[in-house]
């Protein structure tokens, strides 16, 4: 098919269009920048890993590829969730009509797990990480109840004293859920630390310090944008971001992963990525019961971003 041969030149294409309509003062591409940003890029590292492996998670999973997208804007908004509490950012330059400005959110959103993982497995079909031998661990099992333990104070702690502690949230999931996962049977980085192997850990730590960079880069040029209130360390910024927060982005890629496979576990153990273990113990939710958890969610996430994280609206 020609599209399978050529899809990811159309979307490098776009992406550069895109930046020259931005530098040329073009107030559309300028308001929709992050969508004109990550979706050319999403498509165009899927290519890449297609012609690679001959496998990619848009053109041989395409119906995993489509349902990461809504999930996407779930996982995002439990941040989103916490930074009511935390006021790490806030958003600027806003569009004012209700109906675009929540299906912005959405388009932009639901580009989270999908650029994240499309990098990781990027990472992984270029081999650029390809020794992650550590010393195996012997039972994971032992290690439940210091996880579990960490992952609920990793939660409370951010909530409850958000001036000190709010670094905290980006690694909270990974220490409550990846030890359900691991008892399940899921995908599960204490399963690949049991055989002595960080590679996967090491490839998503990376995929996220390309992903954040790219968020922060893309974002500086942007017209509606983020801009960042992080204490203590919000002197030295490099684009909008200050220079130690780029640390967050590598366990929120990790976490990002461990939500994911835990959410799997009650779609009938389905998911996105190639070769991964099926869950020996897993739940079918109806669809109809998780369009509506979604679709409350996002109406709720989405009115408290209009009202305490948007600073500012577009005349």
């Amino acid at each position: 098919m020609s599209f399978v041969r050529f899809y990811g030149i159309f979307a490098c294409l776009l992406l550069i269009i895109s930046e020259v309509l931005l530098f040329s003062g073009n107030q559309f591409v300028g308001v929709w920048f992050y969508a004109f940003a990550w979706w050319p890029y999403i498509f165009f590292v899927d290519w890449l890993i297609k012609r690679k492996t001959g496998s990619s998670l848009i053109i041989d999973r395409t119906r995993e590829f489509l349902a990461l997208i809504p999930w996407s804007v779930f996982i995002w908004l439990i941040f989103e969730w916490f930074n009511l509490y935390l006021k790490n950012w806030h958003y600027i330059n806003i569009i004012p009509e209700i109906s675009w400005r929540w299906l912005g959110y959405f388009i932009c959103y639901g580009t989270v797990l999908p650029g994240l993982f499309e990098t990781y497995e990027l990472i992984l079909a270029y081999g650029l990480i390809k020794k992650g031998k550590v010393p195996p661990l012997k039972d994971a099992r032992l290690a439940y109840p210091w996880f579990m333990l960490l992952g609920i104070l990793f939660l409370i702690l951010p909530v409850a004293y958000p001036l000190y502690f709010f670094p905290l949230v980006w690694g909270s999931f990974i220490f409550l859920l990846e030890p359900i996962n691991h008892a399940l049977g899921a995908p599960s980085l204490l399963r690949e630390w049991e055989k002595g192997s960080f590679q996967k850990f090491y490839s998503l730590l990376l995929s996220g310090l390309i992903c954040g960079f790219l968020w922060e880069f893309w974002n500086f040029w942007a017209v509606s944008k983020w801009v960042y209130t992080v204490p203590f360390v919000g002197e030295v910024k490099l684009f909008e971001m200050p220079v130690l927060g780029f640390l967050g982005f590598l366990p929120f890629t990790v976490e990002c992963y461990v939500m994911m496979n835990f959410i799997n576990i009650f779609r009938g153990g389905k998911t996105w990525e190639q070769n991964a273990p099926q869950p020996e113990i897993s739940f079918k939710v109806p669809f109809l019961i998780w369009l509506i958890i979604h679709l409350a969610f996002y109406s709720f996430i989405f009115h408290q971003i209009d009202l305490h994280t948007v600073k500012t609206f577009l005349p």
